[in-house]
This record gives C-alpha cells, structure tokens and sequence, in this order.
C-alpha cells in the first residue's frame, strides 16, 4: 500500500474554499459561509488537490470551536482527520487558547471515537440541534442525526 503524502497549510483568501468538501460535514451553506467569515480553515493538499479540510472559530474566554472538519471519502481512515486535528491543537496553544470544543451528531459514530482517541471528553448533549437547524432530516449509519454531542479538550497551556 502507497502511502499518502500530504501538507496542511492555511487556507488562504485566493482560494475558493472546498464546498463540496465541507458540505460532506455540514449540509447548510448558509451556516459554512457564517462560520467561513469568522474563522480560520486549514487544508491537507496532496497532489495539488485539497483531501481535507478544518475551520476552527475564537470563542469567549481564550477557547476555540472546530465549526468543521471533513475528508474526502477515498482519503478516509489514513491519518489525515488526525493530522488536521493534531495541526490546529498546536496553532491554538501557539496563539494562546486554553481549550478545543467540537460538536456531533448523536449518529457520527466513526467521529466520535476519532475525537475520544485524540483526548476530547463528552461535556453535554444539545437535544433536538439538528431538528432544531436544519430543515432536511439528515440520516447517518442508518441512524437520524437529531442531538449534537458537546465534546472539549482542555490544551493545558
């Protein structure tokens, strides 16, 4: 087996980010373009084609959100999820944050273990997020995606 060879770097603003990409982890464009304007993206480009993708926003109290973070399917399950994960932790303590919180869907499985692997604890569960956000139901491991699990990781600065 090959192995996959890429960087993550920012996204700069001459770049057009990858929809497709992001909507693959958040189905509203209107809610992407929010978060877009507010946060920083950081890509992994491999072959001059952009495999993943992360945005992250500020919050109050020195505490970012991953807004969203998603891998092209056939770049799945080979590190690169970790790696974009791994890369904003160290952007967030070199810029000062105290603490990373992710959000997902009750139906997210595979996320949710990748997010418990990388030190991410559960804090709450928002009932009826997805109900509540979006006017699609939206459907995942044959289970409705209605409760956003509140996930944080403390980055001990």
């Amino acid at each position: 087996m090959e192995e996959l060879i890429y960087q993550i770097t920012p996204l700069d603003n001459t770049t057009l980010p990858p929809y497709a990409l992001l909507e693959t982890a958040d189905p509203s464009r209107e809610l992407i373009d929010q978060y877009l304007e507010k946060g920083e993206s950081y890509v992994a480009i491999s072959n001059g084609s952009i495999i993943g993708v992360v945005v992250f926003i500020p919050l109050e109290a020195h505490n970012i959100e991953i807004k969203n973070i998603a891998v092209a399917d056939q770049f799945q399950g080979k590190g690169v999820g970790k790696a974009l994960l791994r890369c904003i932790e160290e952007v967030c303590k070199k810029k000062g944050f105290h603490k990373m919180v992710i959000g997902t869907g009750n139906s997210s499985i595979g996320q949710l273990a990748l997010y418990q692997q990388l030190g991410f604890e559960i804090e709450r569960i928002e009932k009826n997020f997805f109900l509540d956000n979006y006017s699609a139901p939206i459907f995942e491991n044959k289970i409705q995606c209605k409760h956003m699990l509140i996930l944080e990781k403390n980055l001990n600065i």
